[in-house]
């Protein structure tokens, strides 16, 4: 049975990309969450339909056979939701910084620093303006 899937996906995308997480995440969300709770039935039977739709997509194009195509939707999509990526990447990587790091703005020019935690009543100076003020870190 493996051998046959096996041979089945020779020449087919068979690639679960950003592109198809996205569309999977969404159809899951329109059929699963948000139509239960709509209560024109004409519109939770178009938000239903409009899921399942996805869905189906979403495997049609993970069976597909024209894998550039493929390929360069995914790309598409990468390049139009560059922004938000780095968005929510810079707040993770802030988040993550908070655990080791102070981080305070200058007072003048509003520079972010980062200072060390556990130094006590440090004197900081901006590096951009060279204005200097006193934090705890």
């Amino acid at each position: 049975m493996k051998e046959k899937f096996i041979r089945f996906m020779q020449g087919r995308y068979g690639v679960v990309d950003s592109y198809g997480k996205f569309l999977f995440v969404v159809g899951f969300i329109l059929t699963i969450f948000i139509s239960p709770f709509v209560h024109a039935t004409i519109l939770r039977a178009g938000i239903y339909t409009i899921g399942w739709v996805v869905l189906i997509y979403t495997y049609a194009r993970f069976f597909s056979r024209n894998i550039q195509k493929r390929y360069q939707e995914n790309i598409k999509f990468l390049n139009k939701t560059e922004k938000i990526r780095k968005y929510f990447l810079q707040q993770r990587r802030l988040l993550e910084q908070r655990k080791v790091y102070h981080i305070y703005k200058c007072p003048t020019c509003k520079q972010k620093i980062r200072i060390p935690r556990g130094k006590g009543k440090i004197e900081v100076r901006c590096p951009k303006c060279g204005t200097t003020f006193i934090k705890k870190s």
